[in-house]
Order: structure tokens, then C-alpha cells, then sequence
């Protein structure tokens, strides 16, 4: 007893010595390694035979909250495995450091100055925010919205005649606010087309997932002093989110295939898919192989652009573009100062946002080689794919289930990498590096140093 005392001592000390970048990639992965144990067992699905890649792909999906999946969600996995799909959703859209946060805050305790430094890492938190009212808020936010969301929906879905009303309500309702994309439906969202009610409280939870708990947060701050005065911040990301969703809703809804619906469904379909993709929630009322070809180059860049920081959603975050279109725009006017609404942005933030773009960009073309490399499908079906499993957005063209073993494995890096961040890696991969390389010179250091003549053996 006293051993395993002493083992998990050390363990506390390690953990805590550890690197944001680290602790986040040792979490995750924990988190997945538990989603697909439990989901191997018998009673947590319907299908005995389901290979053991898919189970894992199934995991990593629910942790990297995208919605792809290469089997038949709803007929694989039975209730108990839902539930589970559900928790590991949920867990991963909140970040696992933000519920332990919480639960020691629920129980009084205090923080450590490491766990406040993942807990900003995964939230994106800025230096003026209060860690600890910040985490407590994320809790209250996100469970309000999302009861709030599971009832209109619940009422929703019973008039629609949906079997099962409630528990349809409950995993829609968390998977839109984290931005998951998983149904249960098996045709997703698209029987529910013509419904206007389910599409708008499915794209409003998918917005509020996607814009980020520092936007409610400012917003609940500004409305509770009545100040009505927000941060920068919280301009720059509401502001992008809507000009994106216009534009977005305005190229889809030309779209020729889309040409031959109703006007209202023409209009509810265009906003509903652009606001899917741009949130990375990854819900379809519409298949995409049934897009145009330069409709799927919109969503294609939609899912890189991606939600905002400290959200749930993922790819490039719109704080990351919208400095860099700033830098673009200064540049093209003739100024060297970068200004956004007046404010002048840091040149640190543009450098960071530009190394974030190429980083992006980078892995997203070394995705696309590598798919290529082990699948066969069209070029424009291997484009969409890596675009949605970087940005952990969960739309496909239809080819996931299709895809071989070393396809998946891909797939699954691509979604997992996307779920960190990939800024977040290339630092923690750097650090590691330095922590290397500083090691080595220690040991060099005591190697080249003669030997004190107690220490030489005979």
C-alpha cells in the first residue's frame, strides 16, 4: 500500500512538472483509450463483429468531437454505447482539464498554477480573464444551453413524430453545442429538411458552441454591468462569424442543385450547411456529394476558417484569419501599423496567426498526399475528407466507410492532431526538442568532466 502511495506521489510530481502542450496530449489520449474500452464491450453494442479499427475510430471520434464514422452509428452500437459516445463527446468539447478544474472548484479546493496553464491552453483564455470565474461560468453556460436546447427539441421531434423523443433531444442537443456531429439518425438531419424549427435551434446551439465561451462570457459580463462595451475580442469573433455565415449562406444558396427547392428551403438549407460547416459541428440536411463542384470548394474552405478559440468547435479559429486578413489589408493599404476596428493588433498576434495558417495548411496538404497514397477515390472526395477530419468537422462525401486500413489511420491522426491544435503540437514538439537537446548537453557536460579519483572503480 505504502509502494503504491509512493508510485502515485510520483506520478502527482510528474504530472504536474508537465508541459500544457503535454499534459493535453496525455489527456486525450487517455480519454480515448477509455472511450474504446468501453466501447469494446459486448453490451455497449448491437454488432459482435465490428473490427476493432472501427471501434477506435468510433472513440476518437467522439473525443475529437467530429462526426465521421465508418460504420452505421445508430445500428453498431446500442443504447449503452450511445451513452458512452455521448460522455466522451462531452467531456472532449468541454476539455478535460476544464471539468476536473471545476470539480475541485465545486468542492473548494484550489487550483494549481500548471492545471490554470492547460485549462488556459485549451480554452485560449486571455491574460485579463478570471481562470476561475471563467471555469465556472463555461459550466453553467454550457449546461444551460444545452437543457435549454434538448427541451425545444424534445417538443420538436414529438410533433415530428421521432421514436424516442427525448433521448434524440438530449444527444442532438450536447452534440450540436459540442459541435460533435454525430447522429443517431441514419440519414442525419436531411428527413428533417423542410424543418425549420429543428434547423434553427440545431444551427443556434452549433453558434453558440462555435463562437466560444470568451464571447458569453464578455457578453454576460457587459449585459450584467450594463455597460453594453465588449472586447476586442469578442468584436473580431462575432463579426467574422457573421460575415462568414453570409457569405457562406449566400454562395450555397446558388447552388444549381439546390436550384429546384421551395425558397424556404433553399434559404434554410444554404444557412444551415454553412453554419455546419463553419462551426465544424458537421451536421448535413443535404448530402454533399450532391453539391456542386464549386459549392464543395465554399464548405471546403468553410471547415478550414472553422469555429472560434476557447469553443468547442475546431480549424482554424476566426481570431487566426481575421489578423491575418488584417495584416493583408494593412499591407494592401500601405501601412506598416495593423489596425482592426481601431485597435492596433500586435505584431507577435499576426506572426502567430500567419505560422498558424502555414502550419495548418502544411499538415492539411501532407493529409491529402498521404489519403491519396492509400485510397483510390476521386481527388475532390480526398480533399473533403482530410478538409473535415482536420477541422474535426464530421462532413463527408461519402467515402469513410469505404476507406482502407491505412486510410482510417490517417483520418484518425488527422482528427486527432485537429483536435489539439495544431499550433499547440508544433510548440509542444519544440519544447520537447529544447528539453531534449538541454539534457543531452547536461550529459555531454558530465561526460566530458574527469572523474573525481572517489568516484573512479577499480
Amino acid at each position: 500500500m505504502k509502494g503504491f502511495a509512493r508510485l502515485y506521489q510520483r506520478f502527482r510530481i510528474a504530472y504536474h512538472r508537465l508541459r500544457p502542450a503535454y499534459a493535453l496530449l496525455l489527456g486525450y489520449s487517455l480519454y480515448v483509450l477509455i472511450t474504446f474500452a468501453l466501447l469494446c464491450l459486448p453490451f455497449c453494442r448491437n454488432v459482435a463483429d465490428v473490427p476493432i479499427i472501427d471501434i477506435l475510430f468510433t472513440a476518437l471520434a467522439a473525443i475529437s468531437t467530429s462526426g465521421l464514422q465508418t460504420v452505421n452509428f445508430t445500428e453498431t452500437y446500442s443504447i449503452f454505447g450511445q451513452i458512452v459516445v455521448l460522455l466522451g463527446i462531452q467531456v472532449a468539447g468541454l476539455g478535460y482539464m476544464t471539468l476536473g478544474s471545476c470539480v475541485i472548484l465545486a468542492s473548494k479546493g484550489h487550483l494549481s498554477r500548471n492545471r490554470l496553464k492547460i485549462g488556459q491552453a485549451v480554452l485560449a483564455m486571455p491574460e485579463a480573464f478570471d481562470p476561475r470565474r471563467f471555469l465556472r461560468h463555461i459550466i453553467i453556460f454550457t449546461f444551460s444551453i444545452e437543457l435549454i436546447g434538448a427541451l425545444i427539441l424534445w417538443i420538436c421531434f414529438a410533433a415530428a413524430g421521432t421514436p424516442n423523443p427525448l433521448w434524440a433531444a438530449v444527444f442532438h442537443s450536447v452534440t450540436a453545442f459540442c459541435t460533435a456531429g454525430i447522429s443517431i439518425f441514419p440519414d442525419n438531419f436531411t428527413s428533417f429538411a423542410d424543418n425549420t424549427a429543428i434547423n434553427l435551434t440545431i444551427a443556434a446551439l452549433c453558434l453558440l458552441g462555435g463562437i466560444g465561451f470568451i464571447v458569453m462570457d464578455d457578453l454576460y459580463q457587459s449585459i450584467k454591468s450594463r455597460s453594453l462595451r465588449t472586447t476586442l475580442t469578442t468584436r473580431i469573433i462575432l463579426v467574422a462569424t457573421l460575415g462568414a455565415v453570409c457569405i457562406g449562406t449566400l454562395f450555397l444558396f446558388f447552388d444549381s442543385n439546390l436550384a429546384e427547392f421551395p425558397l424556404q428551403k433553399r434559404i434554410l438549407t444554404a444557412f444551415f450547411q454553412t453554419v455546419s460547416a463553419l462551426t465544424t459541428s458537421g451536421f448535413s440536411t443535404i448530402p454533399m456529394s450532391n453539391l456542386a463542384a464549386a459549392t464543395v470548394v465554399i464548405v471546403i474552405v468553410l471547415m478550414i476558417l472553422g469555429a472560434s478559440p476557447s469553443g468547442t468547435g475546431g480549424g482554424l479559429r476566426t481570431t487566426t484569419w481575421s489578423a491575418a486578413l488584417a495584416a493583408v489589408l494593412s499591407f494592401l493599404r500601405g501601412r506598416e501599423e495593423i489596425t482592426f476596428f481601431g485597435s492596433t493588433v500586435p505584431h507577435s498576434r499576426t506572426n502567430a496567426a500567419f505560422a498558424a495558417i502555414t502550419l495548418y495548411m502544411t499538415t492539411f496538404a501532407l493529409g491529402i498526399y498521404f489519403l491519396l497514397f492509400f485510397d483510390t477515390h476521386s481527388f475532390e472526395s480526398i480533399v473533403f475528407e482530410v478538409a473535415s477530419a482536420l477541422g474535426t468537422v464530421g462532413l463527408s462525401y461519402g467515402i469513410t466507410p469505404d476507406l482502407s486500413f491505412g486510410g482510417k489511420i490517417v483520418i484518425m491522426l488527422l482528427m486527432f492532431i485537429g483536435r489539439l491544435g495544431v499550433l499547440s503540437l508544433a510548440l509542444g514538439a519544440i519544447a520537447l526538442y529544447h528539453d531534449i537537446s538541454a539534457e543531452l548537453h547536461i550529459y555531454h557536460k558530465v561526460e566530458d568532466t574527469p572523474p573525481k579519483e572517489e568516484d573512479i572503480v577499480v
